[in-house]
């Protein structure tokens, strides 16, 4: 038995890459893409304990970074909640025949979608100043802006003066929601990826609870035109705290390898990792596995544009992102925001549907925790499927119970269904979608992936609120409880094309992704489909003939085949290939025709003349398709 080799990277590989790194550009080599298999093999191995002892650093500048969401949902409740406002409806509305004021429908409408509207804005101009400057500088400019737009709400006497300061605040919202999750997605291991991007869930929630308790503090205890302007005044606590931290954290280090700036990558890296005796070999590995990532999806055709955003197999991962992120509103979660309305359109008493409202919040943020439970367990795309299945099972039971007669045993059984149905959305759909939509797309388009999802969440978001308080007015379209119909058959929809298109992503590295995708691999076998990793070490004897090498695709353990296709870790390759001066000629002038799938960018690997092998940058195994020979020589 051949002894066993340490699998980290020797000290010519490392000094290799050392010198490759301090060169900016690299060019793709052996000793690379030795460095990359590790990485991948240690993103596998680590287990969520070792992840947070490792990363500490990493976790916490995510969670800094995802304090912005906090924000921003603590700004965007405040007009939705200033419509039951006496004070504000005084100042922004007009007096009714009967002496009480009110604001038209027109411009309620206006001001509760004028912020969406000023968020797809904001997206669409982060997709590409964060790529040019980076998102560091782009998460500083857009809180500098924040501040300074906060002026025009709290000074804002007349309602169009309002709309446009919901408007232009929008811009920066935008851009803090697509930059929270790239973030979380780029500083965080395999192992933390679902934990931190669905954290920014909680950031949403969290707000929300922050500013009702403020808002129906200051309905009892003040009075006039305070009650709404000093909430206005409170979004100044936030933006100067998160600039003095976001200072200090480091820039994403995938952006800074897109940008060719490798000694700054493992800059940032250094400051993302903790200080333990392997750190700068981890930094080679990660680095290594970034740059190799990134030079495969050059490889594959992934450009930076919103336009190869459509183009090739990227135009299968935005469908992806962009449904996944949608079904958030598709799945009713726009009920939320008229939670109090629809609870009294239901049967309960007013009273009563305020305590439930509070304890819809309470039990949202439970089921993030669970989510968090559910993640060590179950992959994001059966937590995401089963969520669906069962939000949809609600709905349409709620639904139904909306058809008898009210009574208070209905009443409250719909009530009691809608907080469950607030739990579920919460603990599956409604986390997971963040967690999907970071890891589906290719690193070099993520941001701009993201920034679709969530134009297109946005723009149904918009037609959520507009179609809600119809379906829930009794001198509309006075659905009530009905109205679970519509939105549980949408749910349910969505499970299904959950089922046939969502892949699996737990577990898997970017360049797996990458390859799965190039593929063409079914979604329902994201998860069953085996990249093989390099071989053991003392798996292999050492073997120098042609024949011999034939019969290393023979192990089981470096072998998996599908259909005529066969999978052979490069190590192992590049060990059993023989030496052309060792070879059997009589063996070589049967060779076999080795090639990769018709239309793949490959990097070639110059082998003996009489034999030619392809290997993709930067997979850790060759994906060869062998010819009749071969398959009569196994």
């Amino acid at each position: 038995m051949e002894e066993k080799k340490d699998f980290k990277a020797s000290a010519p590989a490392l000094a290799m890459a050392d010198q490759m790194l301090s060169q900016g550009p690299v060019k793709i080599s052996e000793e690379y893409l030795s460095l990359a298999e590790e990485a991948t093999r240690r993103e596998h191995d680590l287990s969520l304990g070792e992840a947070v002892k490792l990363y500490p650093k990493a976790i916490g500048w995510s969670l800094l970074i995802s304090t912005a969401i906090i924000m921003e949902a603590f700004q965007l409740i405040l007009v939705e909640q200033f419509l039951s406002y006496p004070a504000f409806r005084e100042t922004f509305g007009y007096q009714l025949p009967d002496g009480t004021w009110q604001l038209s429908a027109p411009w309620q409408l206006a001001l509760v979608n004028g912020a969406c509207v000023g968020t797809i804005i904001g997206l669409w101009i982060n997709g590409w100043i964060s790529d040019h400057f980076g998102y560091k500088k782009t998460m500083l400019g857009a809180l500098m802006c924040t501040t300074l737009l906060i002026f025009i709400p709290f000074f804002a006497n007349n309602v169009g003066m309002l709309l446009m300061g919901q408007l232009l605040m929008g811009v920066p919202w935008g851009i803090f929601q697509t930059l929270a999750v790239s973030y979380a997605a780029e500083v965080s291991p395999t192992r933390l990826r679902a934990y931190l991007t669905t954290y920014i869930n909680m950031c949403w929630l969290i707000g929300q609870i922050i500013a009702s308790g403020i808002l129906q503090y200051l309905v009892r205890t003040t009075g006039g035109a305070w009650a709404f302007r000093l909430p206005f005044a409170l979004e100044w606590a936030w933006p100067l705290p998160l600039i003095l931290g976001i200072l200090f954290a480091p820039e994403s280090p995938w952006w800074l390898v897109r940008k060719n700036r490798i000694q700054d990558a493992r800059a940032a890296l250094r400051r993302l990792n903790s200080n333990h005796v392997d750190a700068d070999h981890d930094v080679n590995l990660s680095v290594a596995l970034m740059v190799v990532t990134t030079e495969q999806e050059k490889a594959n055709g992934t450009g930076t544009t919103y336009r190869d955003c459509f183009k090739g197999v990227d135009r299968r991962r935005t469908a992806i992102s962009c449904a996944v992120s949608s079904m958030q509103s598709l799945s009713g979660a726009g009920l939320g925001a008229y939670s109090t309305y629809f609870y009294q359109q239901a049967g309960l008493p007013t009273d009563y549907s305020f305590t439930m409202t509070v304890a819809q919040y309470g039990v949202a943020i439970v089921g993030v925790f669970c989510t968090w439970f559910l993640l060590a367990h179950l992959g994001r795309r059966t937590i995401f499927l089963v969520g669906l299945s069962k939000m949809a099972c609600c709905l349409l039971v709620i639904g139904s119970l909306g058809i008898l007669r009210q009574n208070r045993a209905a009443s409250w059984t719909i009530g009691s269904l809608f907080i469950f149905y607030q739990f579920v959305l919460n603990a599956t759909v409604a986390s997971v979608c963040f967690s999907l939509v970071a890891e589906i797309p290719s690193t070099r388009l993520r941001n701009k992936t993201i920034v679709l999802a969530r134009v297109a969440y946005s723009i149904l978001s918009i037609f959520s609120n507009i179609i809600t308080p119809y379906m829930l007015n009794p001198t509309a379209w006075d659905w009530g409880a009905k109205a679970g119909f519509f939105w549980g058959g949408l749910c349910l929809l969505s499970a299904i094309y959950t089922y046939f298109e969502v892949p699996e992503p737990k577990g898997r590295t970017y360049g797996e992704m990458d390859t799965l995708f190039h593929q063409k691999v079914s979604a329902r076998k994201f998860s069953k489909t085996a990249l093989l990793e390099s071989r053991k070490p003392d798996s292999v004897s050492s073997m120098t003939s042609a024949d011999s090498w034939l019969d290393a695709f023979k192990l089981s353990d470096s072998i998996q085949e599908h259909g005529s296709c066969v999978k052979l870790p490069v190590t192992t390759l590049a060990e059993q290939l023989p030496n052309p001066s060792e070879s059997p000629q009589g063996n070589w002038n049967t060779r076999p025709r080795i090639s990769t799938e018709p239309g793949d960018p490959l990097h070639a690997i110059e082998l003996p003349s009489t034999l030619q092998v392809t290997t993709r940058v930067p997979s850790p195994c060759l994906h060869v398709r062998s010819s009749s020979r071969i398959n009569e020589q196994r």
